[in-house]
């Protein structure tokens, strides 16, 4: 067993006691700035009204909401300022002092069990993902170089007719290079064939390829899964028919992405499709579900769908998935801007009144109610490098981290 060196120790020390400082000096200061701490509350829910109604109204109500958020906004950095800057420093000094004494345990990890060189790889290249990536990384020539048999898409292919080609002209590993729609038409396929599937992070923001510990800013060194690579088994999610390996995104999402023009100007978009949902003569979507303690949960504007849980629970922001092969989906629901629940399952169902705009890995789909969820365990055979990033997004630590904190603290490797 390794020693922890005392620098380690004391950083883990620190950051574990930077957030009772903050949440003992926020006490301090509510108490004693009792006016302004209620200031500085009615302030906060004032901008939280107004951004809604800004997103939801048109013409003059939309300006005088931004107006208002604005104002409102100023006077809570002004008022937080005053109150809280105790709590930012001491916020800023857990997260460094945390990644700091974790050290090394957050830098390689392995793969999973060595896989045998392909004899016949095959990767598919989406050229227009990630605005150009696989060209800028000279990913093809960097295929080519190591054996492995480039299909490079043209305007009009069809993805998914050229993976089930590929399969059948004898390929034993199947890549795909591109974002995360791409990725899961690609896997379906490899699925089907029990063949091996490579993922490369050449799309615009890579969450299936993150969460299995690819670096996106490396996408040349993903194609290391074919000629050195190892094996492990992942799941996938399944609704109605189309598999999923990143998420399902039902009602405020979904109608957003289909909107016309969404590619070309996403906050746009938001801002004309949101009034239409959400205004006082909108028409929200309508989503409902049982959850498993039995409630009937209706007029859900939002249903999350993640094939495997995502972790919410991270200090500062959200972060990914911290494992792909549990055999379970991650829910999120809302209605209206309010969440509602969150909880995992096997498999469930959501109803509707009429046929439900889905985004599906980005990808936008109408699918006829009902909507059967699935998740497919371990369905799926994926070839990683055999040394790889973790699981992390940002600087931001999870439940995981405060434990491996605390066998710091106490002189223990991060990791048992």
């Amino acid at each position: 067993m390794s020693a922890v060196s005392t620098g380690r120790r004391a950083a883990a020390v620190v950051a574990l006691a930077a957030p009772l400082l903050a949440v003992a000096a926020g006490l301090e200061q509510a108490v004693r700035h009792f006016e302004t701490f209620v200031v500085f509350v009615l302030a906060s829910t004032v901008v939280t009204a107004a951004v809604w109604y800004s997103l939801t109204r048109r013409g003059l109500l939309r300006l005088l909401a931004v107006l208002t958020a604005g104002g409102a906004a100023l006077l809570v950095v002004l008022l937080g300022l005053s109150l809280f800057v105790t709590q930012v420093v001491m916020l800023v000094t857990f997260a460094v002092a945390g990644r700091y004494a974790l050290g090394r345990h957050r830098v390689l990890v392995a793969a999973g069990l060595p896989a045998r060189i392909a004899r016949h790889g095959v990767l598919l290249i989406n050229p227009r993902s990630g605005d150009g990536a696989a060209e800028r990384a000279g990913l093809a020539a960097a295929a080519a170089a190591r054996g492995i048999e480039v299909v490079t898409l043209r305007p009009g292919d069809d993805l998914a007719a050229l993976a089930e080609k590929a399969v059948c002209d004898g390929a034993d590993v199947l890549g795909m290079a591109g974002g995360d729609g791409s990725q899961a038409l690609v896997a379906a396929t490899a699925m089907r064939h029990d063949v091996a599937y490579v993922c490369v992070p050449a799309g615009t923001r890579n969450h299936f390829a993150l969460d299995l510990g690819l670096d996106r800013s490396d996408v040349v060194a993903a194609l290391d899964a074919f000629t050195d690579g190892a094996e492990r088994t992942v799941d996938l999610g399944l609704v109605n028919g189309h598999v999923f390996v990143n998420n399902a995104s039902l009602g405020v999402y979904a109608e957003v992405v289909r909107a016309k023009g969404y590619r070309r100007a996403k906050l746009q978009t938001w801002g004309r499709v949101l009034p239409g949902l959400f205004g006082p003569d909108g028409q929200p979507p309508d989503l409902a579900l049982e959850t498993p303690d039995g409630r009937s949960l209706t007029g859900l504007s939002l249903v999350l769908v993640s094939n495997n849980p995502y972790e919410l629970s991270r200090v500062g922001r959200p972060g990914g998935r911290p494992r792909l092969d549990t055999g379970r989906l991650g829910i999120v629901t809302a209605r209206g801007p309010r969440p509602v629940g969150e909880w995992t399952a096997a498999e469930f169902e959501v109803r509707s009144g009429s046929d439900v705009p889905v985004g599906l890995d980005g990808e936008a789909l109408l699918l006829s109610p009902p909507l059967r969820f699935t998740s497919l365990p371990r369905a799926l055979r994926v070839r990683v490098p055999r040394t790889l990033m973790p699981p992390n997004r940002g600087a931001a630590l999870t439940r995981r981290d405060l434990n491996a904190l605390v066998r710091v603290a106490s002189g223990l490797p991060a990791v048992p």
